[in-house]
């Protein structure tokens, strides 16, 4: 199945095919055989990069800009990173290559190659 993987089409905040949402699109660098949950808001207005084999679970939210409080900042996930469903990225955020972060975890700061994160 995974040999069969096409780069999705995305506009900016219009909904993919399978319900994620793109702001600022072309600033979102996506690798091949990402797997992104449907639910999923990426904010891109400062940059994204997601790298070839990841998964993102359902219901996830990743910021490169937060109006809160005026956090800016490229996030960066790392090849075959692995993010649960309902996990807040904020600006300026690293996930180490391999990395799991368990789902509901809030992340402000990097974090290490394959580690495990669970809150």
């Amino acid at each position: 199945m995974l040999n069969e993987w096409k780069q999705p089409e995305i506009e900016h905040l219009v909904p993919t095919k399978w319900n994620w949402i793109v702001s600022y699109p072309e600033n979102l660098k996506l690798g091949r055989h990402v797997d992104i949950g449907c639910f999923t808001y990426i904010q891109a207005q400062a940059g994204i990069i997601i790298e070839d084999d990841v998964q993102i679970g359902s219901h996830c939210s990743i910021y490169s800009v937060s109006t809160i409080n005026e956090m800016k900042g490229r996030v960066v996930l790392k090849k075959g990173c692995r993010i649960g469903s309902h996990v807040i990225i904020m600006p300026g955020v690293v996930i180490g290559e391999g990395a799991v972060v368990g789902a509901r975890a809030y992340i402000d700061k990097d974090v290490p190659a394959h580690s495990k994160l669970i809150p």
